[in-house]
């Protein structure tokens, strides 16, 4: 299988194919190359405003939350806006959603925030957003797997690495740590493969 161009610039700013970017933070370069935007729900962290001013152009397409769409609102780009289990397409992304939310915390499933599973090139890729492990969660296929292991604001390390092994996609991606506080650091790294089956190919790309 062959994966296309995945980078993280860091904690969950995750950039596909070159110019598919999801929940852009941090960004230091001014790219302004992005096809679509997708942002999971309206946190600093995943929806900030300076960064995607420097990787989106008139042309790219933003696919949001509602309440996501409210503070993009000084964009004129256009906006998908979605809710969880909902499918559509982007400037030729075919994306679909589902749930991503706490429990009893910090993103309650009642906000209606949102993971995305992408399709580029028959290939699945699904970024968790900000999420415990749940139902919905586990019963996701997928190809390419970004799960949060931070704990605090989603599952923890171990968590995520019992998530993977019930998803068993061809290959994990750790997100969501190393950068916030409340999230753990590279310990964490060690802690999700020590779970992960070792069948299951790992990939460290937040730096």
């Amino acid at each position: 299988m062959k994966f296309e161009d995945m980078k993280i610039n860091c904690h969950s700013s995750i950039c596909l194919d070159g110019n598919i970017y999801i929940d852009p933070f941090n960004v230091q370069d001014s790219l302004n190359d992005a096809k679509v935007v997708f942002i999971t729900h309206p946190h600093f962290d995943h929806l900030d405003v300076p960064s995607i001013r420097k990787v989106s152009n008139d042309k790219t397409i933003f696919v949001c939350t509602k309440d996501s769409a409210e503070k993009l609102s000084t964009f004129e780009n256009e906006k998908i806006i979605v809710k969880p289990n909902e499918k559509g397409k982007a400037n030729g992304v075919e994306f679909s959603t589902f749930p991503a939310y706490n429990f009893g915390h910090h993103h309650f499933k009642e906000y209606g925030w949102v993971g995305y599973i992408i399709k580029i090139n028959g290939v699945s890729y699904t970024i968790c957003g900000d999420t415990d492990r749940t139902p919905e969660l586990e019963s996701v296929k997928t190809d390419v797997l970004f799960v949060p292991i931070g704990g605090t604001y989603t599952m923890d390390a171990k968590e995520a690495g019992k998530l993977v092994n019930i998803i068993k996609p061809s290959l994990a991606i750790p997100t969501h740590y190393n950068y916030i506080s409340g999230t753990c650091g590279r310990e964490g790294e060690r802690e999700f493969k020590a779970v992960v089956d070792k069948k299951i190919p790992i990939k460290i790309l937040v730096k």
